[in-house]
């Protein structure tokens, strides 16, 4: 006996005009089996997930200055203490994230080691700080971006807000496209700017060394105190001074948290890549940040809040504050400006760019929360490109919204940042400190038992750190804006537990049991009549070969000629099914029929009543809007309507059947990939239907 298999595999492509313009804007679909293709080696990862850290060089420094000019520049002074203060705090973070990254690489980073430690609500609230701070994270670079390039570009002044939502806009397109693709993509930038950074920094000190680093277009202006900060000062308002100008100084630490939530994106060893690429973010970083503060100070830059130049006194009318990069490139390569130009062109660039951080650590967590029943299960999907695309949208026109409102002014902005970010960093390092506390317990091996203790004191010493700056944070920034960022993290908690209580409450509701396989004792047909056509007649037919235990057409009269003409002709064919006529003295047709169909229900509450409607189908995108307006009305009225089964008897016109054609004859050209997946045979036959014997 021979056994003959037979497979067909049929490949339907419905290729329209908006089907083309999303491959060009995207590129062409990756199947399931090719993740493993998107993954980052750490050369593309470092650009990646460190552009926002990075970037932060490019404003950090210029909020310290501005918090310190407050009292005026004697208090410039303490800059570089306090970006030393910084920079212990970063590296204590790094460390810390490093034991996360080993401890939970499956990408959950925070969101993860406090639920499964501290528990969900817990979790629930570090996500939703994560969330708030992954949207100002793309509003502050934009935002900042912009004004790089309105000081660049004078005809942009005024129109900050409109740049800022197009960059993201292009930022979001570019993410659609594939992490690894928008990887490539930003790592030329993101290397040209710590090219840039570092030259500048280089060159600067080695003038510095020589005595002939020049002074800073901004050195021959002075600050005014702004009212109530003159000197002298009392110790306490130094020290809130001081720890104003450094919890703004700490929005150098945000983006570090993305590595631990973006651990899956990384190429295998994913731990040991991740943990390497935090511990290069970290270090390049602070080396970056560092060398701009002392320059800054060498060359007696003045530096105030943009709304409050009145307060540089001896600047000429008109005068223009440029950022204290800019105002160190300008002095640094004042013989070359090419150099200066590049400087400032890749710094507006990585700015631009600083946002991939949080359009590659939103999506993943969103995922995270949705197969959780924290977020719409929306977000748990990848796209075409196997990205998480309703999260990058969704991203997208929240962080657009922000900068529209605030009109992508930095300074404002930067007020709400990184309040979000310090309460996951807290709640992550207890989390860890419980993490390894319960692993002590059971381990007996002394190497590892001592690896746990010194990775359980890392985040100990973190947790330290990371509260003090929370509490410096919050109460030097509370009422400068911190406030709407926690109210925008309570919205969030309280969303995503409503989310988690209608997903439980549905799953309930849906649990099967035995009285749902219990027969209906009766079923009542009813097809709904407007005209006696052909998509009427297949309907009665259907209707007819289900064998129902009644059935009937109804049809609702709101126009009696009309109605009496259907009943003629319904005689005149001797059409079996009898025609119940609904009256309509207000010309609704919905309702009637939903009444009729609930009074039917009510006579026998164990059966249903089963409703087809005729519909046409349609090919051209036009003909939707001239067709089928009443019936998806009616359907989304009985679908409310408990015990009423809705039915679809689809006819399909003409225009259907030439949109058929288009997609057949689509499908037997070849494309792009055919003959690597093995569809084209030979010149005669281009398409493999995959018969096999």
């Amino acid at each position: 006996m021979i056994t003959t298999c037979t497979r067909i595999t049929v490949s339907c492509r419905l290729v329209g005009a908006g089907d083309v313009s999303k491959r060009i804007l995207l590129g062409r679909k990756l199947r399931s089996s090719q993740l493993g293709e998107t993954l980052l080696p750490k050369r593309i990862a470092l650009p990646v997930f460190a552009s926002d850290a990075l970037s932060s060089v490019a404003y950090a420094p210029d909020e310290v200055f501005i918090m310190l000019a407050i009292s005026g520049a004697w208090a410039y002074a303490f800059s570089w203490k306090i970006g030393l203060a910084v920079a212990i705090v970063m590296l204590t973070v790094v460390a810390s994230y490093r034991q996360t990254v080993h401890a939970y690489p499956s990408g959950g980073g925070d969101y993860e080691v406090a639920t499964v430690n501290l528990g969900r609500n817990a979790g629930v609230t570090v996500a939703s700080a994560l969330l708030v701070d992954y949207v100002l994270t793309v509003a502050v670079s934009i935002s900042s971006a912009a004004q790089y390039a309105a000081g660049a570009i004078p005809a942009l002044i005024g129109h900050e807000a409109t740049v800022a939502s197009v960059a993201v806009v292009l930022l979001a397109a570019m993410n659609l496209r594939g992490v690894r693709e928008s990887g490539t993509f930003f790592a030329v930038p993101t290397y040209a700017f710590m090219f840039a950074i570092f030259g500048m920094c280089v060159y600067g000190l080695f003038q510095l060394l020589t005595g002939s680093l020049p002074q800073a277009e901004s050195a021959n202006l002075r600050i005014e105190s702004a009212p109530g900060w003159e000197e002298p000062l009392t110790t306490a308002a130094l020290v809130f001074l001081l720890a104003r100008a450094f919890s703004s100084g700490c929005a150098a630490l945000t983006g570090v948290e993305a590595i631990s939530n973006g651990v899956p994106a990384f190429k295998r060893p994913k731990s040991a890549n991740a943990a390497t690429t935090l511990l290069l973010l970290g270090l390049i970083a602070i080396s970056m940040m560092m060398s701009v503060i002392v320059l800054a100070n060498q060359m007696s830059i003045r530096y105030v809040e943009p709304r409050e130049l009145e307060r540089l006194v001896g600047a000429p009318e008109g005068y223009e504050q440029h950022p204290v990069i800019s105002q160190i490139a300008a002095g640094v390569f004042d013989h070359f400006p090419p150099g200066f130009y590049f400087v400032v062109t890749v710094t507006g660039v990585i700015l631009v760019l600083a946002a991939n951080t949080a359009f590659n650590g939103f999506p993943v967590l969103g995922s995270i929360l949705a197969n959780d029943g924290l977020a719409p299960r929306s977000l748990g999907a990848r796209g075409d490109r196997l990205a998480y695309s309703n999260g990058i949208v969704f991203l997208a026109v929240m962080s657009i919204i922000l900068i529209e409102v605030f009109d992508a002014e930095t300074t404002r902005l930067i007020q709400l940042y990184i309040v979000g970010v310090f309460v996951s960093f807290n709640l992550s390092q207890l989390g860890m400190i419980r993490h390894w506390t319960r692993h002590l317990a059971t381990e007996h091996d002394p190497a590892v038992r001592r690896r746990m203790q010194r990775a359980r004191a890392i985040n100990t010493f973190g947790l330290g750190m990371t509260a003090m700056v929370l509490v410096i944070v919050l109460v030097t920034k509370f009422l400068s804006g911190a406030w709407i960022t926690i109210l925008a993290m309570l919205f969030f908690f309280l969303v995503m537990k409503g989310i988690d209580g209608h997903y439980n409450n549905v799953e309930v509701e849906l649990a099967a049991d035995e009285e749902d396989r219990v027969l209906p004792t009766r079923v009542h047909a009813i097809v709904l009549v407007s005209k006696l056509h052909k998509p009427t007649l297949r309907a009665l037919a259907f209707a007819t070969a289900a064998r129902p235990n009644a059935l009937e057409a109804v049809a609702v009269s709101i126009d009696q000629k009309q109605t009496d003409q259907l009943l003629k002709e319904w005689d005149e064919r001797q059409i079996p099914v009898p025609l119940k006529v609904l009256h309509s003295p207000y010309r609704e047709i919905a309702r009637p029929i939903v009444d009729y169909a609930t009074e039917i229900r009510k006579a026998n509450p164990r059966g249903v009543v089963a409703v087809y409607i005729p519909e046409y189908v349609v090919g051209r995108w036009w003909e939707q809007l001239l067709h089928n307006q009443n019936a998806l009305r009616l359907k989304g009225r009985l679908l409310f309507t408990p015990g009423v089964m809705v039915i679809s008897v689809p006819y399909q016109l003409r225009s259907s059947a030439r949109a058929k054609e288009r997609s057949r004859r689509e499908l037997s050209r070849p494309h792009a990939g055919d003959l690597r997946r093995g569809r084209v045979q030979d010149s005669s036959d281009s398409v493999n239907w995959g018969w096999d014997d």
